[in-house]
């Protein structure tokens, strides 16, 4: 079976930062329903369309196809007092981030005697990444997992 709009892909993959940095990597394959639905990276997604169970590629994502240009924006001090006494350097707390009201995820990156420092960029901002991937197997997706936009697992939809 081909990858097309609607499938569900299960791959390996290798993530490394432009220095060849591994940062992450997967043994057993991961599963993702092809097609916009926001499971990887559009490129990747884009590079796999038409492929097969056995196909392996690597893709290289500027900030703009991974995680984005890093945001000095996003970098807020806090008085301390807003946090638990147990606040520590990489906690991560969800805030309202810009005017919309849209709820982000910021990580504390230093904590003094009364201000914490709080990081709404996503740790990998910035970075040119490379992808490396090999598709492991490609079936139809369920109607539940088009429904629901998501892959689910062997057993069915758990939340």
């Amino acid at each position: 079976m081909q990858i097309a709009k609607n499938t569900v892909v299960m791959l390996t993959f290798e993530l490394l930062d432009a220095q060849g940095n591994v940062i992450e990597k997967t043994d057993d394959p991961i599963a993702y329903l092809h097609g916009g639905y926001h499971g990887i990276f559009p490129l990747v997604e884009q590079e796999l369309d038409g492929k097969s169970a056995g196909h392996s590629c690597k893709v290289r994502l500027t900030p703009e196809d991974a995680f984005g240009q890093y945001d000095a924006e996003l970098v807020h001090m806090e008085t301390r007092d807003k946090f638990p006494p147990e606040v520590a350097v990489g906690m991560q707390f969800e805030g309202r981030g810009d005017q919309s009201g849209h709820a982000m995820v910021y990580t504390v990156t230093d904590v003094a005697d009364d201000k914490v420092v709080v990081d709404g960029n996503h740790p990998l901002a910035g970075q040119t990444l490379d992808f490396s991937c090999t598709v492991a197997e490609v079936r139809a997706a369920t109607g539940e997992e088009l429904e629901h936009g998501h892959v689910h697992g062997p057993h069915g939809h758990h939340h």
